[in-house]
């Protein structure tokens, strides 16, 4: 599911991205507030998209039962 979503993430399909939340999933960002439900998560996802195109690569992928963790950069060194 996690390397579905860096996929589609690269793509830049908000609309693709936010069909992968459940629909009252969280979503957690760094330099904001939480964004809550699958609709408020595309407007954010879409938002951010128009602003900038955004590569996530994959450098670890942790998981524990139904947890999962991806550890990213980009070609500019932005890490995650």
């Amino acid at each position: 599911m996690v390397k579905k979503w860096v996929n589609v993430f690269n793509s830049g399909d908000a609309n693709g991205l936010s069909e992968l939340y459940a629909t009252n999933a969280i979503n957690h960002q760094v330099n904001s507030e939480p964004v809550q439900g699958k609709e408020a998560i595309r407007k954010m996802f879409a938002g951010e998209f128009a602003k900038a195109k955004m590569i996530c690569i994959i450098e670890n992928i942790f998981e524990d039962d139904e947890w999962a963790m991806l550890e990213w950069k980009d070609p500019e060194g932005l890490r995650g």
